[in-house]
C-alpha cells in the first residue's frame, strides 16, 4: 500500500483574484517568463526536467478548469520539483503503468483510476473506436 496521499486543493476565479504575490513568487514568475516556451511535442520531449510548464495542459501539477477558471493543484504539499514526473506525454510514451502506478502520478486512488479508465473506454465503444486497438503499433 502507498503512503497517505494529500488531496487536492482547488482555487476558485475568486480566490485568485484576492491572492497577494510575495518579491520571491514575483521573481520565480519572472524567470518561468523568460524561458522559451514548447510549441510542440517535438520542442519539449528532450528539454528540462521537472517541466516548469505549468501552464501545459499535459503538466501533471495543476489542472485548470476552462469552465469556470478555477485551478486543481494536484499535490498541494509538494513542489514541481518534488515530482516524479511531470508530463503526461512523457509517462504516455513510456507506457505500461498499474492503477497504482498512475493513481501515485496523478494523486488519484486506485479506485478512481480504475473508474475512469471504465468511462474513457465506453466511451470509445459507443464512438466505435477498439479500446484494445494499440494506437503505438505501426505494421
Amino acid at each position: 500500500m502507498s503512503q497517505s496521499r494529500t488531496k487536492p486543493k482547488t482555487l476558485s476565479r475568486r480566490v485568485l483574484k484576492r491572492t497577494k504575490l510575495t518579491k520571491e513568487d514575483i521573481e520565480d514568475l519572472k524567470h518561468l517568463l523568460s524561458l522559451k516556451r514548447p510549441r510542440k511535442r517535438s520542442d519539449c520531449v528532450n528539454s528540462l526536467r521537472p517541466c516548469p510548464f505549468v501552464s501545459c495542459k499535459y503538466h501533471l501539477y495543476l489542472d485548470v478548469n476552462e469552465e469556470n477558471g478555477s485551478i486543481k493543484i494536484n499535490f498541494p504539499d509538494k513542489t514541481i520539483w518534488d515530482l516524479k514526473e511531470t508530463c503526461a506525454l512523457d509517462v504516455a510514451e513510456r507506457g505500461g503503468l498499474t492503477l497504482e502506478e498512475v493513481g501515485e502520478l496523478m494523486n488519484l486512488t486506485r479506485e478512481r483510476v480504475r473508474q475512469i479508465e471504465n468511462e474513457a473506454t465506453e466511451i470509445l465503444r459507443k464512438l466505435g473506436i477498439d479500446p484494445d486497438y494499440d494506437l503505438g503499433d505501426k505494421k
